[in-house]
């Protein structure tokens, strides 16, 4: 018989079912042809036991009885695998026991029920079918001559019955480990499959926040850069030359961070030297991000105090904040004056970037000046991630517009 994979341990409930009754996308509870053979081989014993009794008696209304609880045991049989109703196979097993008080014809049956019963059944209901068995086998002894001495006949009538109570019950307890530990297999594959989505969802987003905080700023700075060119068409032709280096730099830099991420997401997971990030940026980085937006037309202030060390994700995360706020000011505030600070002291790092608000003029007269509203606002997903990472290392994020522009300003916190 098989057990369902989705049904409760069988010490809480019986697990019933007929050939007809299916569960787990049609699949039969119990094979129609156990049930089968099951029933043939109780009958082949039943037709034996019954010959043998009718061959000892002298024909008469003895004989019309054994065959009599012979056919109503065959009839009962079927009970033992019924579900409807819930306790039919119990009902069975004492209809079995009770016919086996008058004859040994229904001796087959009714040790079939006791032993299906202690298989299905808690022992609080396995116990009470095995003593009514007993006890029905008890009184077949006492008005029909047996083989054995009563004696003799009620202690092997106890073994049997005992036998057959621990071997169902046995046969229940490891169906119902086994039970478990499939079930508990399959927890622990649908956990594993679940860590591994939320990995590759976290890793993702991970790769998706880095493109959009690299490419993001180089953009920006090419879109400044461009923006200039597209002002001043009359510059000096050294200027020209100087800014579309700028402009040539600025690209490839922006395909070799874009190659990168390709190459992360098309990366074998299991291959660590395929799919390695590149260097992660540190504070010492924010030099070059200030360089490069000097470069690009933009008038920006850079302070930075304190030496202490700094752990690698706080460097990480304050780069990037320095990055997004320098990008933003760009995008939304174009030709506006920007100060940069970045305090690094012993339990924390802050970041604050400001600006002026956006201005309709270029910057410097030079080429390298930006005109207002020459690049298109974000879509405001920078902030958004930035916030995350932020939380994700217990700081604090505010941002917003003041009187005389707009500020970011970012706590990393740290064990010092």
């Amino acid at each position: 018989m098989t057990t369902p994979t989705d049904c409760p341990p069988l010490a809480r409930r019986p697990v019933l079912a007929t050939a007809a009754a299916r569960r787990d996308g049609n699949r039969p509870l119990v094979p129609w042809w156990t049930f089968a053979v099951a029933w043939l081989a109780v009958a082949a014993l039943t037709v034996l036991a019954t010959a043998g009794i009718v061959g000892q008696d002298a024909p008469g209304a003895g004989t019309w009885l054994d065959v009599l609880v012979a056919v109503l045991a065959l009839a009962a049989l079927p009970l033992l695998w019924s579900r409807a109703p819930r306790n039919a196979p119990v009902l069975g097993a004492l209809i079995l026991a009770s016919l086996a008080a008058y004859s040994g014809a229904a001796t087959p049956a009714s040790t079939v029920a006791t032993l299906q019963v202690a298989r299905w059944y808690p022992a609080r209901t396995a116990v009470p079918v095995a003593v009514a068995g007993f006890l029905g086998h008890a009184v077949q002894a006492l008005w029909r001559p047996q083989a054995l001495p009563l004696g003799w006949w009620l202690l092997c009538d106890l073994a049997v019955h005992a036998a057959l109570l621990g071997w169902g019950l046995y046969w229940q307890a490891r169906a119902q480990l086994m039970w478990s530990l499939r079930d508990r297999a399959r927890r622990a594959e649908r956990e594993q499959e679940r860590r591994v989505a939320e990995a590759r969802v976290a890793e993702r987003t991970r790769i998706a926040r880095e493109m959009h905080d690299t490419l993001a700023h180089r953009l920006s700075l090419l879109a400044a850069t461009a923006g200039a060119l597209e002002y001043r068409p009359d510059a000096d032709p050294a200027q020209l030359a100087r800014a579309a280096g700028l402009v040539r730099a600025g690209v490839s830099s922006a395909l070799g961070d874009l190659r990168d991420v390709v190459r992360v997401l098309r990366a074998d997971p299991d291959d660590v030297d395929g799919g390695a990030p590149a260097p992660q940026p540190t504070l010492d980085d924010v030099d070059r991000l200030v360089a490069e937006a000097r470069e690009a037309g933009g008038d920006v202030t850079y302070e930075r105090s304190g030496s202490v060390d700094v752990p690698r994700t706080v460097e990480v995360a304050a780069y990037r904040v320095a990055q997004e706020g320098l990008t933003n000011a760009r995008r939304h505030a174009p030709g506006s004056p920007v100060a940069l600070r970045v305090a690094a002291r012993a339990g924390e790092v802050r970041v604050t970037v400001s600006d002026g608000g956006p201005r309709l003029v270029a910057v410097g007269g030079a080429v390298g000046g930006a005109v207002g509203g020459s690049v298109e606002d974000g879509t405001g997903t920078g902030l958004v991630g930035l916030r995350e990472r932020v939380d994700l290392l217990g700081g604090t994020l505010d941002a917003g517009a003041r009187d005389d522009g707009f500020v970011l300003d970012v706590r990393l916190p740290w064990d010092a």
